[in-house]
């Protein structure tokens, strides 16, 4: 974080482990990027280390604390957090958010795709949402519509249950994330039950006739329920995201990853790098994979600009660290 308020970026999936992110990666150029970097010291305590194992994200670590929400790993209340942010209350309650999607089941492994990929529409999900209802609501969980792959759950077994990001498990196989704890055997078992409930649903052999992936289970993330008093009423000051990479990285389009760090480049940085020549307080937060790291600093004068010069470009041994 920058000492006092400021402009502040932060870029989730800024970097990964993938082939073919490393790959993008070897062509392209940061120009204001570099000059942030080579400008702005590390910030005292700013790095985030957790590993590539951890269910929360690195930029959802990071995001959570610039909102005060502290949580343990697979902990942070987005859903409930969400809701508020929305201006309804979420009255207490542990809430999550469950997100239909398809599990491409292999001879040894199970793997999920980005829901964008099902292309699902409203009409569909909305479908799906009715015929699932009744099975999650004998298990004492509401649910709501909110979008085609984004709904709502309010129930009491998604109070202190850990449950993996779903920016961590698309594209991956599912096994090492799916929550083991006792509190999670009924999500577990709802799961099951959603696996043969869909296998022939009407909306899926729609799909499958219109050469769309068939939705066949759900997943859970964002669970827990807000702290009594939670510092979340307004947004962190001069906090900016830059969402633009999130999407491309989950599919891995490496190529649109690549053409969105550059727009990201172009813009947001240079806004930022511009922000640092008028002498402002400015903070850089790259996260990847394992970690974030942060960067903070203020002034425009010639020596510091001078220094950075001599200091060489820095951008993509950084994100190789990420």
């Amino acid at each position: 974080m920058s000492d006092g308020a400021g402009a502040h970026l932060l870029i989730p999936l800024a970097s990964c482990d993938a082939e073919g992110c490393i790959a993008a990666r070897r062509h392209l150029a940061w120009p204001h990027l570099e000059k942030l970097l080579a400008r702005l010291a590390p910030a005292s305590g700013g790095d985030d280390d957790g590993g590539a194992n951890t269910l929360s994200m690195p930029h959802e670590r990071a995001l959570a604390r610039a909102w005060g929400l502290h949580a343990p790993d697979g902990g942070i209340p987005w859903a409930a957090w969400q809701l508020a942010q929305a201006g309804r209350d979420p009255q207490g309650a542990a809430w999550a958010w469950i997100t239909p999607c398809h599990w491409r089941v292999g001879r040894d492994h199970i793997a999920m795709d980005a829901p964008q990929q099902l292309a699902l529409d409203e009409r569909d999900s909305q479908a799906l949402l009715a015929a699932m209802r009744p099975y999650f609501e004998e298990d004492g969980i509401a649910l709501e519509y909110e979008a085609p792959t984004r709904w709502l759950a309010r129930g009491e077994v998604f109070r202190g249950l850990a449950s993996a990001s779903l920016d961590r498990v698309v594209g991956r196989i599912i096994d090492d994330w799916l929550p083991r704890s006792q509190q999670a055997r009924t999500l577990r078992r709802l799961q099951q039950e959603m696996q043969m409930l869909l296998y022939t649903h009407p909306i899926n052999e729609e799909r499958l006739a219109r050469g769309l992936p068939p939705v066949n289970s759900f997943w859970v993330s964002g669970t827990g329920a807000l702290p009594a008093s939670p510092s979340t009423a307004q947004p962190p000051p001069g906090l900016q995201v830059a969402h633009e990479l999130h999407n491309p990285a989950l599919q891995q389009d490496w190529a649109g990853w690549a053409s969105a760090w550059q727009q990201i480049d172009a813009q947001q940085c240079a806004r930022l790098l511009e922000s640092l020549d008028q002498g402002e307080a400015v903070a850089l937060t790259l996260c990847g994979e394992r970690q974030a790291r942060t960067w903070h600093g203020r002034g425009a004068g010639l020596l510091p600009r001078l220094a950075a010069a001599l200091r060489g470009k820095q951008a993509a041994a950084v994100l190789d660290t990420l």
